[in-house]
């Protein structure tokens, strides 16, 4: 029963950043701008996780000045993947840019390999190339779908792929002795500061604050950065990491599908295929993994 719930709640997690892709798109329909979607999704961020965590409670525990900052610059990560992921959505579909965004996953394989020098197992390697082969098919590279649309899409959606990578690398590292939710509070402040840093020009734009784009802040707010750690923190904790992994994956053809049924995007069966075959290569390197720890072990 536990192993189901666990399930359940990693499954619902990753569901709900399927839909963040939703709101953003229908942000930049309504003619806001990268800078005003993303300010106001860090105000109400901020303000969602810093509740939480003070009325949990705050904890000083395993906190010193100098890891404080290294939080707060790995929050900064997150920060630059949803501006990124956001201005690639900007200039490409929505099922295009998650595609693109997905590709941390073999990126932090060789950020693993290169400052960790952890080498990557035989099946991991091929995962990788089954990752590459399932991009290739969901690109629609074939039909020639991809022709014509702004390089800087692809550009942006890589970036964020490569942020995405080092924050899920550097957070495995940084301050993990630190409490979840206050790791997490200073993560979302360092994101914050970057976001008004670099958007400093639109910040007199946000206000007053607009109904429409309150809603769109919320929205990519609550399913980005509120709903899913907190299905995480209750599942995570009952399911095996691979099994997690695995589960995450959903949110790719969540994104996909929801950017078909909402947005109205063509999603072709050979595009289909390609994410199938990037949802098996996560879920092979997963396993196989895994699989290949206990034989070493034994």
């Amino acid at each position: 029963m536990k192993i189901n719930k666990g399930i359940l709640f990693v499954l619902l997690g990753a569901a709900c950043f399927g839909f963040t892709p939703i709101f953003a798109k229908l942000g930049f329909g309504y003619g806001y701008s990268l800078g005003q979607i993303t300010i106001v999704q860090m105000i109400i961020s901020f303000i969602f996780i810093w509740s939480i965590t003070l009325v949990r409670g705050f904890s000083f525990k395993g906190l010193t000045k100098k890891n404080i900052m290294q939080i707060m610059m790995t929050g900064c990560f997150i920060g630059l993947t949803t501006i990124f992921y956001y201005a690639s959505m900007q200039y490409l579909p929505a099922s295009l840019a998650i595609i693109l965004m997905f590709q941390f996953i073999w990126i932090g394989i060789f950020l693993e390999w290169i400052f960790s020098k952890v080498t990557p197992a035989p099946v991991t390697i091929v995962s990788i190339l089954l990752i590459l082969v399932g991009v290739f098919f969901a690109s629609n590279i074939i039909n020639g779908d991809i022709q014509g649309l702004p390089i800087k899409g692809f550009v942006f959606g890589i970036l964020s792929a490569f942020t995405y990578a080092g924050f899920i690398f550097f957070s495995g590292k940084v301050a993990v002795n630190v409490d979840a939710w206050t790791r997490s509070s200073l993560m979302v402040t360092g994101s914050t500061v970057l976001v008004f840093v670099l958007f400093m020009r639109d910040i007199p734009t946000v206000m007053p604050l607009e109904g429409k784009l309150i809603m769109i802040g919320m929205g990519v707010s609550l399913f980005g950065a509120v709903l899913p750690p907190l299905c995480y923190a209750v599942g995570a904790p009952l399911v095996s990491g691979g099994i997690a992994n695995i589960l995450t994956s959903i949110e790719l053809p969540i994104t996909i599908l929801l950017a078909s049924v909402i947005l109205s995007e063509l999603v072709t069966p050979l595009q289909w295929m390609g994410t199938v075959i990037i949802l098996l290569a996560i879920a092979l390197n997963e396993l196989g993994a895994n699989l290949f720890r206990k034989r070493r072990h034994i």
